[in-house]
Order: C-alpha cells, then structure tokens, then sequence
C-alpha cells in the first residue's frame, strides 16, 4: 500500500518530467506492490499539477484497446487518461512534438463529440450512440515519461495513460452514418502506407471502448460531459515520430485528418 505522501511524490515527479521533457525509472520497478487504483491516483495528481497551471480538461482518452498492446504488456484491459485544452491541435496546425514531447509515437483514432453527458454504471452502446454528437477522425501522438517505454499497465496508468498531444480531422459525421465496426483505417506516414485497420480492432468497435470507459470511470464517481471529446482507441500500431515527419489518416465513412510534425 502507497501512502497518500508517495502518491502525491510519485505525480510531482511525473508532472516535472513532463514539464521538463525527461524521463523517470518506471514506477513499477521501485514500487512493486503499486495497485492499479494507486496508480490512477498518482495520475489524478499529475492532472491538479497542471490544471493549477491553467490547463482544463477538454475531455477523456481510452488506451491498450487493441490486443496485441494488452498482450504486450501482459493486461486484460483497457486503461484512460485526461485531455487538456494545451494538448490540442486543429487540422492543418503544425504539431511541435520536439519542443513539447519526449518519445512520442503517433496512432490513428475515431474521436467521439458528446452531446450528453454520460454517467455510468449501467451504460450501455445504445446509450453511448444516442449521446454522441459525431465522430471525427483523429491523431493521437501518445509519450511517456518513463524511460524507453519500460511501462506495465500501473506506469501508463500514473503516467496519463500516456497522453502526448492531438488533432482532430476537418470533417465530422453522425455516428448513426457509419458502421464503426467495419470502418477502414489507413495511416500514411511521408507519403508512404504505412498500416491499416479497422474499428473491430478496438475492443470490437470503438463504441465498446466509450462504453467501457464511461462505465469504469463512473466506478470513480466521474462522468463523461457534454461537449468533452473522447479518443476511443488505436486502430493501427504505433510510429515512432520525429520532427520533420508528416502523417495522414483517412477513415472511410468518416473522413481524413493530418499533421505535420516539427
């Protein structure tokens, strides 16, 4: 058990790598009993950090949705972070990864608008349709604070679920439009295909991955509001990226988005 004293240490040292672009010895390997509720707390630490420097939450990501990153690190579930207005950028904005991040790898998403709030438990896919005002195509440029990715699911836990920066497409769509189970994903990277997928690779369909989200974190007395944007999950792997790069994603049914990174 962490004492209330550690947590708090453990989100200033995240809060101050983030701010300072350096990177931290994975929690887990110093605190081998970490739970994964300490680690939300350690997380829910980092976020009073920054929302002390003006930031305010926009909205909710859901990370390891897909089963190859739950059998990388060796969970059976999914885990979620905080979005904040700084984390933000608009299609056609340059994304400065190199003055702002550490080891940031981009991932094509679905982001979902709300029109409603959300508060699990009990929530269910139909409940998520109804209170979504469209879905957008997104990048996700996630990055950790700990050393070379060296994470199990406490440290992305604690870390923000490794929340970096995004950008939403230009183009949003019902998503009573759109099967978002078969939709097809492709990620270009400097004009080269790169990797392609579908929305049956997060969780089944990324509307699970809101659902799921809105019923876990409603266990923490936390709801999902109207206007906040959610990002439901990677549907293709993750790319390293580096200042210089320029990435694409097009989402049939949906639509594309881009971003150019220095």
């Amino acid at each position: 058990m962490m004492n209330n004293e550690l947590i708090q240490q453990c989100g200033d040292e995240l809060y101050a790598a983030q701010r300072n672009r350096t990177t931290v010895q994975p929690l887990t390997s110093r605190y081998s009993e970490l739970s994964i509720e300490e680690a939300y707390q350690i997380s829910l630490r980092l976020l009073e950090r920054r929302l002390a420097d003006g930031e305010r939450v926009i909205g909710k990501k859901v990370g390891l949705t897909s089963k190859a990153v739950q059998t990388m690190l060796g969970v059976d579930q999914p885990d979620f972070g905080y979005l904040t207005d700084r984390m933000a950028y608009n299609q056609g904005e340059e994304m400065p990864i190199g003055e702002q991040l550490i080891q940031p790898k981009a991932e094509g998403e679905i982001a979902f608008i709300l029109k409603k709030d959300l508060m699990g438990p009990g929530i269910t896919n139909a409940d998520v349709l109804a209170a979504t005002e469209c879905v957008m195509p997104c990048f996700e440029v996630v990055d950790s604070r700990i050393e070379n990715w060296q994470i199990r699911i406490q440290d992305t836990v604690a870390d923000n679920a490794s929340c970096g920066l995004f950008v939403l497409g230009d183009r949003a769509v019902s998503p009573r439009q759109v099967d978002l189970t078969t939709c097809g994903m492709v990620v270009e990277k400097n004009g080269v295909l790169l990797s392609t997928g579908a929305g049956a690779a997060a969780l089944g369909s990324p509307v699970n991955c809101v659902t799921w989200l809105a019923n876990t974190l409603g266990r923490f007395g936390i709801g999902l509001k109207a206007g906040e944007v959610i990002l439901s999950g990677s549907l293709v792997p993750l790319e390293p990226v580096k200042p210089g790069d320029f990435m694409s994603v097009s989402i049939g049914g949906i639509g594309s988005a881009s971003v150019r990174f220095i």
